[in-house]
């Protein structure tokens, strides 16, 4: 039984995905972010970056147990534990381990900060919402493009796909603007999120 550390958030969603996906069980443990319990010893002791989500799977590569955070780390670690979600040969994996890396460093920060000054910072900043609002429109169209050429991003269903879909659909609910013309990410939304595991791990925790 894996033991989730999470909160609803994108990144938090994305392995409640996953798990969901791979049919492993899991116990969800909820850090509630908006209290501080990210810094609490007993979290700090399984992510001295004090951030959700982490994993502690009690049987890991050695059959001793292991602790795995980041999130796209997370991601990588399940599915090469599973042999799932991830393509097997070197191209494949390289084609869906890029468009991880995509969203690890260009949706997942770009968005993110989009939502803070757009949302929460209570100093409005025009140019960093400019700024932001610009990136995130860059970032979906190149994201288009690419669904343009199948239904998945890398090709078939992977765990790139999992990282991006909290990310955008989140982002869609906020900041409709963003996703004027883009059909093949509307379509890629309903294609992703009409899957049940994606439903059952975006319920988590």
């Amino acid at each position: 039984m894996i033991d989730l550390y999470t909160f609803p958030t994108p990144n938090g969603r994305k392995v409640s995905i996953a798990l969901e996906e791979l049919g492993l069980k899991y116990t969800a443990k909820s850090v509630d972010i908006t209290k501080g319990e990210q810094f609490k010893p007993g979290f700090l002791a399984i992510n001295p970056n004090n951030k959700i989500p982490a994993i502690v799977d009690p049987e890991g590569p050695d059959g001793r147990p292991i602790t795995v955070f980041e999130s796209g780390a997370i991601l990588l670690y399940l599915a090469d534990k599973t042999g799932k979600l991830l393509p097997v040969g070197a191209r494949g994996r390289t084609e869906a381990t890029q468009w991880l890396m995509f969203q690890m460093g260009g949706v997942g920060p770009m968005f993110g900060q989009l939502n803070h000054f757009g949302r929460f910072a209570s100093t409005k900043y025009p140019y960093a919402i400019e700024r932001y609002h610009g990136e995130s429109r860059r970032l979906l169209k190149v994201l288009d493009g690419q669904l343009g050429k199948g239904d998945f991003v890398a090709g078939t269903y992977s765990i790139a796909d999992i990282a991006l879909y909290p990310w955008v659909v989140g982002t869609k609910g906020y900041f409709p603007e963003l996703f004027a013309g883009l059909s093949h990410v509307a379509q890629w939304l309903e294609r992703v999120g009409s899957r049940p595991a994606v439903q059952r791990g975006m319920k988590v925790p």
